[in-house]
């Protein structure tokens, strides 16, 4: 049986995308392909992770002018929080969940889903400030809902335990300002803003829906908290830490390790005493859960 190789050759002409002619005007597209390939032509032969940070700068822009970037993707954060703030109230409303649950499926769900928005953003402070106003905008919501300024039953039914307007001048609101404070202070250069946001959020969310359906062994020094809560909290935290150190490794923000795996263990244990002791639950462990892991993430992140 016989076979036959066709071969093709493809002659590039002097005129072509990838050569420079000073007394011919490029075609409308060449200046797209050109730049594409001196792009890859700088980069050929650079080691994995020079790469990741020279594509960090151009991947997620969406306009050459850092603040129009900067404000359509605080459009499509925002939009993609209130979604799911949205959602939450939806079923809240139609009673598809527990109360509690669907407090803590809001809880586990919005800051994670947040921070995945953060590469959209420009490098730098104004980045990192124009990506706080998300999460600052719902502090100025929940402010209002809480003071009885606005009502909106099926947004504090969503954000509370018992459907008290006033419970959001607590949890809710802690919650919303360290998002904003890990935003401005820390950004998504710092394991530490990981840390914080991943304990809260994963950590803390999860250690109350794992602890109510299956934490009949109580902690002995609080019997308000059980063994298998306090384990799903540490192992949520340092779970989702390690995902989101790998997410934003991948874009060169943060340079993965194995002492900052360690790191983020450390800190994830340390979350989960803080939020198992009698005074976390007394003051707030949306508050003490953050303080901690910022804290002990000074030390060994």
């Amino acid at each position: 049986m016989a076979s036959t190789i066709l071969s093709f050759s493809i002659t590039v002409k002097s005129n072509s995308i990838f050569t420079s002619d000073s007394n011919s005007a490029p075609p409308p597209y060449s200046s797209y392909f050109l730049n594409r390939f001196k792009f890859a032509q700088q980069l050929k032969g650079k080691p994995r992770r020079r790469l990741r940070r020279k594509l960090t700068s151009s991947a997620v822009m969406f306009s050459e002018n850092p603040v129009i970037n900067d404000f359509i993707a605080t459009a499509m954060s925002g939009g993609i929080a209130l979604s799911l703030l949205r959602l939450w109230e939806e079923t809240a409303k139609r009673g598809l969940f527990d109360q509690k649950l669907n407090r803590k499926l809001v809880h586990v769900t919005v800051g994670l889903a947040f921070m995945l928005c953060w590469p959209m953003f420009s490098s730098g402070r104004q980045g990192a400030v124009i990506a706080a106003l998300v999460p600052f905008v719902n502090i100025i919501q929940i402010l209002l809902l809480g003071l009885g300024i606005r009502k909106h039953d099926a947004t504090v039914k969503s954000m509370s335990r018992f459907g008290d307007h006033r419970e959001l001048l607590k949890g809710p609101l802690y919650y919303a300002s360290t998002i904003t404070l890990a935003c401005v202070i820390y950004w998504r250069t710092s394991p530490i803003a990981i840390a914080a946001i991943c304990n809260l959020c994963a950590g803390d969310g999860l250690a109350d829906i794992v602890g109510r359906r299956f934490g009949s062994h109580k902690l002995p020094y609080n019997r308000n908290k059980s063994i298998v809560g306090s384990i799903a909290m540490a192992m949520a935290g340092f779970l989702a830490s390690i995902g989101y150190m790998h997410y934003f490794s991948s874009f060169g923000y943060v340079q993965e390790s194995p002492e900052m795996v360690l790191g983020f263990f450390i800190v994830s244990l340390a979350a989960a005493l803080i939020e198992s002791h009698p005074l976390s639950t007394e003051l707030d462990d949306n508050l003490t859960v953050p303080l901690a892991s910022v804290l002990v993430g000074s030390f060994v992140l």
